[in-house]
């Protein structure tokens, strides 16, 4: 399995306006300037994730993107199974009922059966918000008060 730039770049989109939000609607052009990303790229990105309802929109001046939920409510699995389609590790695994006509006898079968949940657990346990707060965390900032 191989994460593609839409998945990688979708996920650096959504860790940019959340560690923006309180600042109102994000112009897609600041994204990409902040992100190095191609802003014609972010506008295919945003289409995918328009039609699950992660984001909101806002249209003219003052217009923009903005989290829909707070960082919590999102994983880093949604996302990428909103934009890679499917974790799957192996095709016989990528439709809910297997329908390799192998899979019966496949002794195979439960390693990747095996891989896949450890990936989906693995990402479905990451969200947002923990991708902001780690990376405070390795800047190393410190709130003393």
């Amino acid at each position: 399995m191989k994460i593609s730039t839409k998945g990688r770049y979708a996920l650096r989109m959504l860790v940019d306006l959340a560690e923006h939000q309180g600042t109102g609607y994000i112009a897609l052009k600041d994204v990409a300037e902040r992100q190095e990303i191609s802003k014609k790229y972010l506008e295919q990105i945003v289409a995918l994730l328009n039609k699950s309802d992660i984001l909101r929109t806002n249209r003219g001046y003052q217009g923009g993107y903005m989290l829909a939920q707070t960082p919590d409510k999102y994983t880093v699995g949604e996302i990428l199974r909103i934009t890679e389609g499917n974790l799957s590790p192996v095709a016989c695994l990528t439709d809910a009922s297997n329908k390799c006509i192998r899979s019966p006898e496949c002794k195979t079968l439960p390693i990747w059966e095996g891989l896949e949940k450890v990936i989906s657990d693995y990402l479905d346990g990451i969200t947002i918000q923990d991708i902001l707060d780690q990376s405070g965390e390795l800047l190393g900032y410190d709130y003393i008060i």
